[in-house]
């Protein structure tokens, strides 16, 4: 008697119940991502009683007609945001494999819905990761390019925003303290393109150091990108940069903040910056440290806490939580695991 045919399939493939384990916990992990990005959402939204006041604020001023222009024109330029984070990685996935920039942009929203739930969102990796064809490791350095681009952008505009602040209310008078203090920011930002141009430092440091030295081969692909390349990355994280700020100060506007334009934008970057440099447990964190920072810069310039407050959290909710939500639907259909390719059978030589 022939054997069944799930038992004949046993035997021709004896690794086929492992595998259906594999696809099994696949599906698990797939659900429970699924579960802590919709409760995350729901405690960040609807849950927390400030949130939800300055959401319900945000629809009651859109529907009303109040602030709707700002807060559509914001709304707009999200996928222009994400859509430049996906023209970067773009740049950087095709010296690694040919991608398209459809299949780049699906990796951005999976690695932001998967870093969502992650410590210092280092899903966002993993995401980029398995969205490649091939998905070799050594993609790690070329998602860290991608973002330390975006963090040197930063930090130069960050630096500037609080030069002003110090400048203005911390060293009045003070001349020489000034002057040094001027000299060690561009010394900063000159060393922070160091490890962007001669990426051979980074990962000489890495393999000097033993508890690093098993990194040393994810990071190997760093030293290969042209310089041409990289400029061209960090011109568009600049962009992308000056787009998250529109936003913040469209989203100001709406809810009536009225600060000066320089000041006003010095108070935006430097809340970028004190937001990159404190690390976090996952996206809630980031709201605490954004909203934080932004009360008290805004608050030196004499806005009141209210607007600032509900734009920060506004800011948040368009290009983080929404996009984390929509790139759900993507994070479901991943095929995490991938069917091995079965060994043709050597071909018969002729007689």
């Amino acid at each position: 008697m022939l054997p069944a045919p799930h038992l004949q399939n046993y035997v021709q493939n004896p690794e086929e119940p492992a595998a259906a384990r594999r696809r099994g916990l696949v599906v698990a992990g797939k659900l429970l991502i699924t579960a802590l990005t919709l409760g995350l959402l729901w405690h960040s939204i609807v849950a927390d009683a400030a949130t939800a006041a300055a959401w319900r604020g945000l629809l009651a001023r859109t529907l009303s007609g109040e602030g709707r222009g700002p807060v559509l024109l914001a709304l707009a330029l999200v996928p222009v945001n994400w859509g430049l984070e996906a023209w970067k990685w773009w740049h950087l996935a095709r010296h690694l494999e040919p991608v398209s920039f459809r299949r780049a942009f699906r990796a951005v929203l999976v690695g932001l819905t998967l870093g969502f739930v992650t410590p210092n969102r280092v899903g966002d990796y993993a995401g980029r990761i398995i969205e490649l064809k091939s998905r070799r490791l050594d993609a790690l350095g070329a998602v860290f390019l991608g973002r330390y681009c975006q963090l040197v952008v930063t930090v130069l505009a960050g630096t500037l925003g609080g030069l002003y602040f110090l400048l203005r209310f911390a060293l009045p008078g003070y001349p020489a303290v000034q002057a040094g203090v001027v000299a060690a920011t561009v010394l900063l930002n000159g060393a922070l393109l160091l490890p962007l141009y001669y990426s051979r430092l980074v990962v000489g440091a890495v393999a000097a150091v033993r508890p690093l030295r098993r990194l040393r081969p994810f990071l190997a692909v760093m030293p290969t990108y042209p310089a041409r390349l990289l400029s061209g990355v960090l011109v568009l994280s600049g962009v992308r940069y000056a787009v998250f700020g529109v936003q913040f100060g469209l989203l100001l506007l709406a809810y009536g903040c009225r600060a000066p334009l320089g000041p006003g934008a010095a108070a935006v970057a430097g809340t970028f910056l004190l937001k990159s440099l404190v690390p976090s447990l996952n996206a809630l964190a980031d709201v605490g440290v954004r909203e934080l920072s932004a009360t008290h810069l805004f608050g030196l310039l004499g806005e009141p806490v209210l607007p600032v407050l509900s734009a920060s959290l506004s800011l948040w909710v368009l290009n983080i939580a929404l996009p984390s939500a929509a790139g759900l639907v993507f994070v479901l259909r991943l095929k995490v695991l991938r069917k091995r390719k079965q060994a043709r059978p050597a071909p018969v030589p002729a007689a």
